[in-house]
């Protein structure tokens, strides 16, 4: 899905003057203890953590380098497709960004404490402030460009550049050797395509592989948002939802609103839209409603929670 939030204006919260101070003066600090030579334990640049570990692993740490989070769990399709993107990326940057990987079902608190809507979520800390940086999958460039971003305003006001001397961690080398059964090379261009933002290329591609594989999970996945990405680029979100609320009966723009709930990661909303228009609406309408509907659970992935509760809704209305 989109990114809700990729120009790091949230970022303002981190100006604050004696923030920067400190975080100058600890990332001095944390420097000169590398300078001198203080080996210690090889660094992980990509960390489990939970609500007992977190201050130590995520407040602590965000003093020397910035470190993103991301909020996953196991049943989350969209977090499958992000999560690796995200671990290569750290990886790539080469401890100029820490990766914190919450698992949303057993840290509840820290779900809360974030504002969590929706996941996948992204954050990141800078020293001890925290800022939404985006929810939802997102093609690579664009993540690429929100680290990019995020490292530049964290040198820039903080003076933190991350952690100095780091090559690569335990498991790096594992990253390539992942994939240990044959990739579908059809099912890696329409990947590649959707990472880079060609959206067309990458709904082609996912049909080609659903024409010789119908059964194929990921190639469904992959279709469902390449279309919500390319539905909702060059939508004007203010007007789009402001012809949904002026006009609750016009089925179009139900659909467009709903579209742009799901790509800001506002699933329920979404979701919620849509079985209320299949409820006020009739015929050919209705049957677009609900087949938008349909393609929305794709996205998201049958084992949602989410997903299950708006199926029940829409099984409501229909019956």
């Amino acid at each position: 899905m989109q990114p809700r939030n990729m120009s790091m204006s949230g970022v303002v919260d981190l100006s604050a003057v004696k923030a920067a101070g400190e975080a100058k003066q600890k990332a001095e600090e944390a420097r000169a203890r590398s300078a001198e030579g203080g080996g210690g334990d090889p660094v992980s640049l990509v960390i489990d953590v939970d609500e007992a570990g977190f201050e130590e692993q995520v407040l602590q740490r965000s003093a020397e380098v910035p470190v993103v989070i991301d909020f996953w769990a196991e049943w989350c399709e969209p977090c499958k497709q992000l999560s690796p993107v995200l671990e290569r990326l750290t990886r790539e940057y080469g401890g100029r960004v820490l990766l914190a990987k919450i698992d949303a079902d057993s840290n509840q608190m820290l779900m809360q404490q974030f504002g969590v809507q929706g996941i996948p979520a992204v954050f990141a800390v800078v020293a001890g402030q925290a800022l939404p940086l985006f929810q939802g999958a997102a093609p690579e460039a664009q993540i690429r460009q929100t680290l990019d971003q995020l490292i530049q305003v964290s040198e820039e006001r903080f003076g933190i550049t991350g952690l100095q001397g780091v090559e690569a961690e335990e498991g790096a080398e594992e990253a390539p050797q992942a994939p240990e059964e044959p990739e579908n090379p059809a099912l890696a261009a329409a990947q590649q395509a959707l990472d880079t933002g060609d959206l067309n290329g990458a709904v082609q591609a996912y049909k080609n592989v659903l024409s010789d594989d119908p059964g194929s999970t990921e190639a469904r996945v992959g279709l469902a948002m390449a279309e919500l990405l390319g539905r909702v680029q060059g939508l004007d979100a203010q007007q789009v939802r402001k012809e949904a609320a002026d006009d609750p009966a016009d089925v179009e723009a139900q659909l467009r609103a709903a579209d742009l709930d799901m790509a800001g990661g506002h699933v329920e909303d979404a979701f919620g839209r849509l079985v209320e228009t299949v409820k006020k609406s009739a015929g050919e309408s209705r049957e677009t409603a609900r087949l938008r509907l349909l393609e929305l659970f794709e996205v998201i992935g049958a084992e949602d929670p989410r997903v299950v509760t708006a199926r029940s809704a829409l099984a409501r209305v229909l019956f």
